[in-house]
This record gives C-alpha cells, structure tokens and sequence, in this order.
C-alpha cells in the first residue's frame, strides 16, 4: 500500500513539474504552438534612459549641426552654434530635451537660442515660436515612423 502511495505521489509531481517551462527547456521539448510572437513596438522603449525613438530621431533630425553634448539618460542634446551658408549673418544654437520614457508629443521640449551679427558682434535676437514647434513636429513625426517601421520589420 505504501508502495502504491509512493508511486501515486511520484507520478503526480512528474506530471505537476513536466508543465513547467524551465523543465520543458531543460529537456529540449519545444511548445506545440510554433507560431512566431511579434513584439509590438512599444511606445516605451527603456534601453537608454529616454525614449529611444525621440532620441534617435532627435540625432536624424539635428545632424546637419555640430553637437556639443549628448547625454541619453538624462536626454540631452546640446548643439553648438549653426550658421546657414544662405544666411551667414544668424546662428542659431539649440538644446533638445527629452522628458519622458513614452513617445509622447509632450515628451519633447526645445529650447532655441539665436544670434544676428551686427558690426561684427554677436547679438541676441528673437526665435519665432514656430521654429520651434516645427522642429519638434519633424523629430515627433520622424520619432513615430521609427516606430510604425519597427513595428513591420
């Protein structure tokens, strides 16, 4: 009878414990269903310390400029200062922020800093808000196709 217990016992733990996944690794048994998991691409994206669509559309978008610091934990871009061939007399200089993990469209903040040569000297001059918004339209958009092209690749 005992004999009977032992074995009744042994057969029900073998047959609890073969369900598990790290047995079924460990015995090389492969699950029935074959079917390939897609990892739908996230909005969150936590590799870096940011998003890493924002980020990697921010550097796209700002290339043309010369960079001067780039921290992607804390989400910093920091540009040195660009002076357009067309208009050698302004030079603008910006610093991008990126606030949030989520491809979220308030995620996103640029601050613009310009510059107008007046007799030589350097002054400050005005940045029209829609500079601004523009670019962070570009880099949110360029930002989401990143991620509509990870989602199909």
């Amino acid at each position: 009878m005992a004999r009977l217990t032992s074995a009744v016992i042994a057969i029900g733990l073998l047959t609890t414990v073969s369900g598990c996944a790290w047995v079924k690794k460990d015995l090389g048994i492969t699950p029935r269903d074959d079917r390939k998991t897609t990892d739908l691409a996230a909005s969150r994206v936590t590799t870096i310390g940011v998003n890493s669509y924002l980020w990697r559309a921010s550097l796209d978008t700002l290339s043309f400029m010369p960079l001067v610091q780039t921290d992607s934990n804390g989400g910093v871009i920091v540009t040195d200062w660009y002076v357009n061939p067309n208009s050698p007399t302004e030079r603008m200089k910006l610093t991008v922020s990126i606030l949030d993990q989520d491809l979220r469209a308030d995620a996103l903040r640029i601050a613009a800093l310009r510059q107008v040569n007046q007799n030589g000297q350097w002054v400050d001059a005005p940045v029209q808000a829609a500079t601004v918004q523009k670019l962070e339209e570009i880099i949110l958009t360029k930002a989401r196709d990143l991620r509509r092209t990870a989602l199909y690749d």
